[in-house]
């Protein structure tokens, strides 16, 4: 009688390719396909992003200072409307909010070629920020629901390696309606990311249910106080916020000053931008999931910052001594430099994924993703003209005080941080004095 041997699973392929494609699976199928639909959002987004100035200046007419008052007014609303928007998404449900937030975005991209005017314009870009400000209080509060606690950070990170592809695409499609200097190719575009915004509601639609967190009827007190004066009366949490939106202003270095530094003061060529920002997308598909490892906890998320604070003020560093330099050092400092700023961008984006995991109350997500919108703002609006200024009128000067604005702020963190991690104690306890440890504020999910 022959034997039975037992089932024996093949060898795992050993390899580079192997080892390459195991680092670009999905750490959890859930994560693979909330990462397909920040693909396909990231391809229409990046489209819309490069050729959206363009199609109100060329197509509708419009000035260029008509569309930038438009935008800017645009910006105000989303900005005012954030923190109800939350509540809603709290109240309807976020996978609902999300999704229906898709569906008005393909609304409006579809409404572009309809636009004759200043104020059909404006409809529309107010219309659309509204509907980007709902998706992202929706989207925000769905997936920390969604994931486990053991998968969240890593599941954030792959989102966001996803949607940097797919928004790289989407700009690559955008440029080369722009390069065939076609008006007919710049019409259709807005139509195109209308389609993409209907199939990603669909998309978003067939996502596995979230079970929001249950409320602890014990624990009621507390919260019952803070919901009559809103998430904002959580001053910590809004604090960190803002605190967190002066460490990614590391993007209005990468994409602002930057180039207008080496276009007035170095004598690098022109191409160099295309190589950096190529630079930036690789690196940030790459490596956002290793970067975000460990800051699933408080003191994590705290080391993170100090990391993303110290490549700042080190690309600072190394641009100021580019003014004067010789081509080839000017190219090979920028290129350092930026490829440091990268960095910060990686580990600010991952340390604020769990500061908000960690720090705002789990059956209030949605509000506090609109909280997180605005002290966000609050943290970056200013920094386009600020540095702008620092860097082209005090040179080696101004670098160091944008370095210093940054050390300043991740040195601040972990005092706002732990008053935050307080604060939230104290709500969930419904008492004065207790706080809850970090493992135990955000269990449900």
């Amino acid at each position: 009688m022959p034997r039975s041997t037992p089932d024996v699973p093949p060898p795992t392929p050993r390899g580079p390719l192997s080892r390459l494609l195991r680092r670009m699976a999905p750490p959890s199928p859930t994560a693979g396909r909330v990462s397909a639909q920040a693909l396909l959002y990231g391809l229409g987004t990046g489209s819309y992003i490069t050729t959206n100035a363009v199609f109100f200046t060329k197509v509708v007419g419009l000035s260029a200072a008509a569309v930038g008052l438009g935008l800017t007014i645009a910006g105000i609303g989303a900005f005012a409307a954030a923190v109800p928007l939350g509540r809603v998404a709290d109240r309807v449900g976020p996978k609902t909010m999300w999704a229906a937030a898709s569906l008005a975005e393909a609304a409006c991209f579809l409404a572009y070629p309809a636009a004759r005017g200043f104020p059909a314009f404006l409809v529309i870009v107010i219309a659309l920020g509204l509907s980007n400000a709902s998706g992202s209080a929706g989207y925000g509060a769905y997936v920390l629901n969604l994931y486990t606690d053991k998968e969240r950070v890593a599941g954030l990170a792959y989102n966001r390696s996803a949607l940097n592809a797919g928004f790289t695409v989407g700009a690559g499609l955008g440029g080369l309606a722009l390069a065939t200097g076609s008006e007919t190719a710049i019409w259709m575009l807005p139509l195109f990311v209308g389609v993409v915004m209907l199939i990603n509601s669909v998309v978003i639609f067939r996502l596995p249910k979230a079970v929001s967190p249950v409320q602890d009827p014990t624990r009621s007190e507390g919260r019952e106080r803070r919901k009559r004066g809103g998430a904002l009366t959580d001053r910590p949490f809004l604090a960190l916020s803002v605190l967190g939106g002066v460490l990614s202003t590391n993007q209005v270095i990468l994409f602002v000053v930057v180039p207008l530094w080496l276009v007035e003061d170095t004598n690098a060529p022109r191409v160099l931008l295309a190589a950096l920002v190529a630079t930036n997308t690789l690196m940030t598909v790459a490596l956002q999931t290793m970067t975000a490892r460990g800051t699933d906890t408080l003191s994590g998320a705290i080391r993170a910052t100090y990391r993303s604070a110290a490549c700042f003020a080190a690309s600072c560093v190394i641009i100021m001594f580019t003014d004067g330099s010789v081509e080839w050092l000017t190219i090979a400092l920028v290129w350092l430099a930026h490829i440091v700023l990268t960095g910060a961008e990686l580990f600010q984006a991952a340390a604020g994924w769990g500061f908000t995991a960690l720090l705002s109350d789990p059956a209030r997500r949605g509000e506090y993703q609109g909280v997180n919108q605005v002290g966000h703002t609050i943290g970056t609006v200013w920094a386009p003209a600020a540095y702008t200024y620092l860097a082209l009128n005090w040179h080696m000067a101004g670098w160091l005080t944008i370095a210093a604005i940054v050390v300043l702020a991740a040195v601040v963190t972990p005092f706002v941080a732990r008053a935050a991690e307080r604060s939230l104690g104290t709500a969930l306890a419904g008492t004065a004095s207790s706080a809850v440890p970090p493992a135990v504020l955000d269990r449900s999910a």
